[in-house]
């Protein structure tokens, strides 16, 4: 199949959303800026002034039943809540049943077992989990698919949620958990990190606008300088950090304080509570 230029698509391809909020329009938004046809997009949003919204911002089709946005969709993103999720996936079953699309699920804690048992069975789906940065094209999202996804599919998943950022596969389902607690809880924790700044900044006599401008920009600048540097982190961190100096008195009262400790007990919570999350929802 051919694409278009800019598209990351085929540009036979037609995609169909289940859900219209902010992860979904960064999608679509990215996707269009790509070069995507909006007349290849689809979504349902049962809210009507979403409904509007959308068609005014990116000029898609929008529907309040997600039956007629999915009925002849090559790909469906499954963008809404899981505690709705069975619900959607039992009514939209015998619409998908004979062309049994690719289907993409963006819910935190539901396994691919469960998504394609609420659909009938035998389904191409891709698990993935995103996180918010996504929202500004800057997104860290991992993927898992099922053995019904050939390469093909694969390739159409990767081009979709590459559209806002990084996207990469993971071997095992059960890793997902892993990277909720890595990537897409983490924005949350560096969020924290910005506050703590800031409030140690005017602690210490800088006002609070200030405090807080340089906390921001010296958490992008450090992420910036990680992502275009080939050295790892440690080396990065060594480089910064003369004996006896300030920032190693910083860091000697990061690591008295259990550091390193503290970011791991976070992640393996996150991580626990994803899979509490797939149970109590299956």
């Amino acid at each position: 199949m051919s694409s278009s230029p800019k598209s990351p698509l085929p540009d036979s391809v037609s995609l169909a959303f289940i859900g219209g909020g902010n992860m979904a329009r960064s999608l679509i938004g990215a996707l269009i800026r790509g070069g995507m046809a909006a007349s290849r997009i689809r979504v349902a949003e049962p809210f009507e002034v979403a409904r509007q919204q959308l068609a005014a911002d990116f000029g898609v089709s929008v529907f309040a039943d997600g039956v007629d946005a999915v009925d002849g969709a090559d790909i469906v993103l499954l963008a809404i809540k899981p505690q709705i999720m069975r619900a959607v996936c039992t009514s939209l079953a015998p619409t998908l049943a004979e062309r049994r699309p690719l289907m993409i699920s963006i819910a935190a804690g539901l396994r691919i077992e469960q998504i394609d048992q609420w659909l009938g069975g035998g389904f191409p789906i891709v698990r993935c989990m995103p996180n918010t940065p996504s929202l500004i094209g800057a997104g860290a999202t991992g993927m898992i698919a099922n053995p019904a996804v050939d390469a093909a599919a694969r390739a159409l998943a990767e081009s979709i949620l590459g559209a806002t950022g990084l996207a990469v596969w993971i071997d095992r389902e059960e890793l997902i958990d892993t990277v909720t607690g890595v990537s897409g809880s983490a924005p949350a924790y560096f969020f924290l990190m910005i506050e703590a700044l800031e409030d140690a900044g005017v602690d210490q006599g800088l006002p609070r606008e200030t405090a807080r401008a340089l906390a921001i920009q010296t958490c992008l600048g450090a992420a910036r300088m990680a992502s275009e540097d080939a050295e790892p982190p440690s080396r990065l961190r060594e480089r910064v950090t003369s004996p006896n100096g300030t920032t190693a008195a910083a860091l000697n009262a990061l690591a008295e304080g259990g550091f390193r400790e503290i970011v791991a007990k976070a992640v393996a919570a996150a991580k626990a509570r994803g899979g509490e999350m797939s149970r109590e929802l299956g």
